[in-house]
């Protein structure tokens, strides 16, 4: 049986190190993947110490997955071997359970995750469900396209769904891996553009990301430099801090909506009281489906909005997840095989 390189990580907080794995056919239903790149995101922190419950160790990382279908599974039709193709958060799906037969896919009760469910990308090869493809357009190098499966679709599809319309006021907390994407949609999909973050030294990038203003959360309440500029219709909130979150509840205009894609475990310290009068809506945004991913990537292509990245090696997964994990990272790791 021929072999690949993969990350492996041999048990919670362990290192991450290279190793030879076999690599299989697929099997039905299945197609396996030459990955050519793969994102490094934040939720990987929560693989790599074992947050998630039911994991199998060795662990191979990686949900932001871009590479060329190298061997069709039986069964599998409306795909080729050279397809160029992104698998995301977005692992697969079973068709069978309740939600999968209302067309729920992304609430699939059986719903799959690379690195989760199956070894993930920090690979040479990558074996998935066929239904978590997504086919990447011309225009996006595997680099480029990797991120947009799980930030990039996040940040797009969660914008998409709210109920503001363009020329509407959006902020957008946080200017890290996921918000310098928010602000770079938002303010693709017409919206008047507000970045939040901590300190004067976002407001340049903030800028040159497409943001209209900049708000430092530092420099006074968040909630009242929102309502100076009118309110937001939507607060799109990335940066995964309870407190920050709670802090935009005062900007929003009536009926405004904050969605939160950032991760944490900390309670929201927010009160009824807030929300009533306002009737504002607190909304958790879950990532999008393969065809989600497809239609984010199409948008990248028409309005330019790309992830900033900063490329390694496969060989060097261990010191870019590191660059993310500490914070070290400008916005995106990306390995390259």
């Amino acid at each position: 049986m021929p072999s690949h390189r993969a990350v492996h990580i041999e048990s919670a907080g362990a290192p991450l190190t290279l190793a030879d794995v076999d690599t299989p056919a697929p099997a039905r239903d299945q197609v396996r993947i030459a990955v050519a790149a793969c994102g490094v995101c934040g939720t990987d922190h929560a693989f790599v110490n074992g947050a998630f419950p039911g994991l199998t160790w060795p662990l191979t990382p990686g949900h932001e997955i871009a590479g060329t279908i190298a061997e069709l599974g039986p069964g599998v039709t409306g795909w080729a071997v050279g397809d160029r193709v992104a698998v995301g958060w977005f692992g697969g799906h079973c068709n069978h359970c309740i939600p999968c037969r209302k067309g729920d896919f992304i609430h699939c009760a059986n719903g799959q995750v690379p690195s989760w469910h199956y070894p993930g990308g920090y690979a040479e090869s990558v074996t998935v469900p066929a239904n978590a493809l997504a086919a990447i357009p011309e225009g996006l190098s595997f680099a480029e396209a990797a991120p947009m499966g799980c930030a990039g679709v996040t940040t797009y599809h969660a914008l998409r769904s709210t109920r503001a319309r363009p020329g509407d006021r959006v902020a957008v907390l946080g200017v890290g891996g996921l918000g310098h994407l928010g602000i770079q949609f938002a303010a693709a999909m017409g919206f008047e553009t507000i970045a939040i973050a901590r300190g004067a030294g976002r407001a340049q990038d903030a800028r040159a990301l497409g943001a209209h203003h900049y708000i430092d959360s530092t420099a006074g309440d968040v909630g009242q430099a929102l309502q100076a500029l009118g309110g937001a219709a939507v607060v799109l909130a990335t940066a995964a801090n309870s407190q920050a979150m709670a802090d935009t509840i005062g900007g929003l205009a009536p009926r405004g909506e904050l969605v939160i894609i950032g991760v944490t475990p900390e309670p929201l310290p927010i009160s009824p009281l807030q929300l009533i009068s306002p009737g504002l809506s607190i909304t958790g945004h879950p990532s999008g489906t393969a065809r989600d991913v497809e239609e984010t990537m199409a948008f990248a292509v028409l309005s330019g909005v790309r992830a900033r990245i900063e490329e390694r090696p496969l060989a060097q997964a261990a010191e870019a997840y590191a660059a993310m994990d500490e914070g070290r990272a400008r916005y995106r790791m990306v390995l390259t095989m």
